[in-house]
């Protein structure tokens, strides 16, 4: 779907500069031109970009697991 008719940008392209690293409006709107024009899609844009954020890690994921010797 279009979100920014004046740049022809779509939700896909938002989504892929989601996760290029973008995740801010402004640097949005200097990645693709989204919303530089007559403003009307500034919301839907900013909407289709917070979906789009790649869910934080979980803590301790990455830590490695250690053996723990049980007493006999």
């Amino acid at each position: 779907m279009y979100v920014c008719l004046c740049n022809g940008i779509t939700e896909s392209d938002i989504r892929k500069a989601a996760a290029a690293g973008c995740s801010s409006l402004p640097e949005l709107t200097m990645r693709t031109g989204v919303g530089a024009c007559c403003g009307s899609c500034v919301e839907t844009a900013t909407e289709v970009l917070q979906r789009a954020q790649p869910a934080p890690a979980s803590p301790g994921l990455d830590l490695p697991v250690l053996a723990v010797a049980r007493a006999a």
